[in-house]
């Protein structure tokens, strides 16, 4: 505040002491929206002292008191809790009530705005924006008063002239929710768009004619499947058909600014409008698929309402490559993986900004507010490993779940879109019912994506014509809601009255749009008139080189010598003055001697000299997990630390001054939303490694839905390639139930066709040439890496530089140092930790009639491989499966009948037997004591059984 008229202040009765209650309520108003009360007083209450040394803004009411107190000891003026009520001039009151009605329209307008198209229930009444609340009456509604940081009208304006601009701007078709973000930029910026035009940016006639094009192909579609295939299920948009100018905005307003790739997510409702009327898919082919006319083809396929798609479309500012995911029934869990798919992109363009590529996904309202995974995706959202410069939400509010009602049990909150405040994301309700409404809040949420790089929410408030899909019959569940719909216009019926009533269009002309989008149809021919038809290649990967490929595929992963000693030096060195934690500095020496060959190399060797030698030889790598920096077990310590100040080195991003990207982030404690995140990625970055590694491979089941629905059913269903590699700490070490099993037998069920791979590498040597074979080969299948936990750091468990200078990785391994093979008459087969111990026992036991055998890899099982070892053992009499995990759970029932047909190859009379746990209903004991019993019963039956 100036001084001057700072002054004049403390010269007038303003700030006389009677006035406290005055200041006060002006304070309590900036506290709320500094921007609602005039700049002089919001300058000087920025300029406020701390009490007690507090530095917040909303800092106590004794502030002003202070202040006060402090004038009266300069001889100005008492300021004291006694003064009389009328020492506030009546005029001063009623500003400052004017000022708090403002604001209150900005915070809770959105209440009284008419939303549903329905008007089924009324909305309860809200005390912050009736007048009489803040002590202002039709009296009053002449009085000039000064309206603050109101964006419309002058300075001054009558008080009934500004409370029907605020219920113009905050109570019509748009409910707009902003104000419980923190940053006063965004605030303002939602007042400076929406205020002067009170929400109504009154399109001139070209543009209200594109709307009701728009939505006359909505609305088209949906009743030409609805007389053609009269009572199949499409989960239809009618009710919702304002989704299509919606997107159709979205697109033009996107590629007028400069983004080159839209993905798309959704579930059911409108799918396949969106897939014809927007992505420009054939008619005909969906006729089709209506008709069982499915094309031949591998897998499985699936049902219409699950495809994704991909076109591209001619914008304004150029070419846009539009691709909408594929999505199983759960519904929202796609929403991660699009955010994957979109950061893939935004990587291969170096599109830091976002704004070349966009993620827009479309919710349903009951899954939106009920799914935990959306919670996820938003925690994820402005996080430095998974942000891609905010996410376009569109709710396709029903107002109904299934026959679920609207909120007596959908959600304990008032919107469905509640969630969504959690990262301050501002959320703009619209009546579906006014098409210029969701126009203009598209806009607007585009324009605030591509200003502040933060998600946003439109909630398109509609309903449901059909029912859940077109067989169900919803009356019988909502039949009050189904009544008043029987009896409502649709949408397109709506603005075409309000369009001829304004003269724009004719009723004539309306119908001729309407019987010229029937003759599309009819002719089976595109309607989306952006369609390119030859679309510019480079706007999408090619995976042409992945198809076709054998799981048997072999590739080189072995490293000159001088490569691994160049890489290793590199990875050893740390910046001048960078002091690492002591034991952390004995591991990189430790690393320094395995270069130099004075030490066998451990599991985090071979990890990293992984990642290296590939970095080396140009292919991306991406690696994210809850704490894959250090790695759960201490292992890893990819990301040095600075003991003096915090600060952060990575070896594997120095290598080269031209090497390509490596990324690795520690994610927030999340499984679903990570590992779905991580499988959108890969299938858009087919040349990267992707890896998302579990902190003990328990917790995977987390993102069970997400192993089910995608990686292991994917390509089946869709033909979706991904090579994401997951890392599964697995081992029986007396950790108890929930520390202990990756669940190797559900990833075991779930193979099949080669679907997936399946492996337990037991060396650094083996971990070493898995991870280069997965992108070195040209196979793109998930790789369910069984990784250790004791092993990292065990004796045995070691390898040499020979073992990476040459050879592969192995599918089925011998003992190290094996006995005669003519005299073994016993052989055991396991995979994982447990063969060191049936190693320890075998040498303590001078057992020399045994041999061990490891499985590496059991899916693909490796039937030749086995066959091969097994040949040398020409007088076998035993064999047995040795594992640690309960006979129910492992790989005993998925694989058994694998290691039968090897040895009935070897030799009919041979039977395979069993060594390891009882059948459990937990995958583990919880006691140290029970764990140490159990494992040491199932080694030595493995010996006698």
């Amino acid at each position: 505040m100036h001084e001057s008229i700072m002054e004049q202040l403390w010269q007038t009765s303003h700030l006389q002491g009677g006035n406290l209650a005055y200041v006060e309520q002006l304070f309590e108003t900036y506290i709320s929206d500094p921007n609602a009360v005039p700049e002089e007083w919001r300058s000087y209450f920025d300029k406020l002292p701390s009490v007690d040394g507090y530095q917040g803004k909303d800092i106590a009411h004794s502030a002003i008191r202070e202040q006060f107190k402090h004038i009266s000891s300069n001889q100005r003026f008492l300021a004291s809790n006694t003064a009389p009520a009328g020492a506030v001039p009546d005029a001063d009151k009623k500003q400052t009530r004017v000022l708090q009605l403002i604001n209150a329209y900005r915070f809770r307008g959105h209440q009284h705005a008419k939303l549903d198209p329905l008007n089924v229930k009324p909305r309860e009444l809200v005390e912050d924006l009736d007048p009489a609340f803040h002590e202002l009456y039709n009296a009053d509604n002449d009085i000039e008063f000064q309206t603050g940081s109101l964006s419309f009208g002058s300075e001054t304006m009558k008080l009934g002239d500004i409370i029907e601009g605020l219920q113009q701007t905050y109570c019509e078709s748009i409910g707009a929710e902003y104000m419980h973000i923190v940053d006063t930029r965004i605030k303002r910026w939602f007042q400076q768009r929406m205020e002067p035009i009170r929400s109504n940016p009154g399109f001139d006639a070209d543009t209200r004619i594109h709307l009701l094009e728009r939505l006359t192909a909505a609305e088209g579609l949906e009743k030409y499947l609805g007389s053609r295939y009269p009572g199949v299920k499409r989960f239809g948009l009618e009710g919702a058909e304002s989704l299509i100018p919606c997107l159709d905005e979205i697109i033009q307003r996107a590629g007028s600014g400069g983004t080159k790739e839209i993905v798309l997510g959704m579930a059911h409702r409108g799918r396949l409008n969106v897939l014809v009327n927007i992505l420009g898919k054939n008619p005909k082919e969906l006729f089709d698929e209506f008709e069982g006319k499915n094309k031949a083809g591998s897998g499985s396929g699936d049902v219409k309402y699950h495809q994704g798609f991909s076109s591209n479309v001619m914008t304004p500012g150029g070419e846009i490559h539009l691709a909408l995911a594929f999505n199983p029934s759960h519904l929202e869990i796609v929403s991660p993986v699009v955010v994957g798919s979109v950061r893939a992109r935004q990587t291969r363009r170096e599109d830091k900004d976002g704004r070349q590529v966009l993620p827009v996904i479309m919710h349903g309202d009951a899954a939106f507010a009920g799914q935990g995974v959306v919670m996820e995706t938003f925690q994820m959202s402005q996080t430095r490993g998974f942000g891609t410069g905010g996410t376009v939400h569109i709710v396709i509010n029903n107002q109904v779940g299934f026959t679920t009602s609207k909120q007596a049990d959908a959600r304990s909150t008032e919107y469905c879109t509640d969630i969504a405040k959690m990262v301050q994301a501002p959320i703009l309700h619209v009546n579906a019912d006014d098409p210029e409404a969701v126009l203009f809040v598209t806009r607007m949420a585009m324009d605030y994506r591509n200003e502040f790089k933060g998600d946003v929410v439109i909630d398109l408030v509609c309903y449901r014509r059909r029912g859940h899909n077109e067989a169900d019959e919803p009356a019988a569940t909502q039949p009050m809601m189904y009544e008043k719909i029987r009896k409502l216009k649709t949408t397109r019926n709506i603005y075409v009255d309000s369009l001829t009533d304004a003269g724009v269009v004719s009723e004539d002309l309306a119908k001729q749009m309407e019987n010229d989008y029937r003759t599309v149809l009819d002719k089976g021919e595109h309607v989306v008139k952006a369609l390119v038809k030859e679309p510019n290649a480079k706007l999408h990967v090619d995976w042409t080189p992945y198809l076709g490929h054998e799981w048997t595929a072999k590739c080189k992963s072995s490293v000159p010598l001088k490569t691994i000693q160049k890489l290793g030096k590199k990875l050893s060195e740390v910046p001048e003055g960078f002091i690492i934690q002591r034991q952390v500095s004995k591991i990189v020496k430790d690393r320094d001697k395995m270069t130099a060959g004075a030490l066998p190399l451990n599991w985090g060797y071979g990890e990293i000299m992984a990642y290296a030698t590939l970095l080396d030889e140009g292919y991306p790598i991406r690696i994210t997990g809850q704490d894959v920096g250090r790695g759960t077990f201490s292992h890893r310590h990819a990301v040095l630390h600075n003991q003096k100040d915090g600060a952060t080195h990575i070896a594997l991003t120095h290598l080269s001054d031209d090497q390509p990207k490596f990324e690795l982030y520690d994610s927030l404690l999340s499984e679903e939303a990570a590992l779905a995140f991580e499988y959108g990625y890969a299938t858009t970055s087919p040349s990267s490694l992707v890896v998302w590694e579990a902190q003990f491979g328990d917790f995977a089941n987390g993102a069970q839905v997400v192993i089910d629905q995608f990686l292991t059913s994917g390509e089946h269903k869709w033909g979706r390639l991904c090579g994401l590699t997951m890392l599964l700490p697995h081992g029986y070490e007396g950790q108890g139930p929930e520390h202990s099993s990756a669940r190797i037998e559900r990833f075991l069920q779930l193979s099949a066709e080669q679907n997936i791979q399946v492996c337990v590498p037991t060396t650094p040597s083996q971990v070493f040439h898995m991870l280069r074979r997965q992108v070195k080969r040209p196979v793109r299948k998930p790789l369910i890496a069984i990784t250790p936990k004791s092993l990292l750091r065990h004796k045995e468990a070691i390898s040499s530089l020979d073992d990476l200078t040459s050879g592969t990785f192995q599918t089925v391994l011998p003992e190290k140092e094996p006995s005669d093979a003519k005299k073994i008459t016993r052989v055991i087969l396991c995979s994982g930790k447990v063969y060191y111990e049936l190693l320890e026992k075998k040498k303590t036991g001078e057992r020399n009639d045994t041999a061990i055998i490891r499985i590496e890899q059991l899916y693909p099982f490796p039937g030749e491989d086995l066959d091969e070892l097994l040949a040398g053992f020409s007088k076998l009499k035993h064999a047995v499966w040795c594992q640690e995990e309960p006979m129910n759970q492992g790989a005993w029932y998925s694989s058994q009948h694998h290691m039968r047909n090897a040895l009935q190859r070897l030799n009919p009379k041979l039977h395979l037997e069993y060594a390891g746990r009882d059948a459990s209903a937990a995958p583990a004991a919880g006691h140290m004591s029970v764990h140490i019993e159990q494992q040491k019963k199932l080694v030595n039956d493995a010996f006698e059984v």
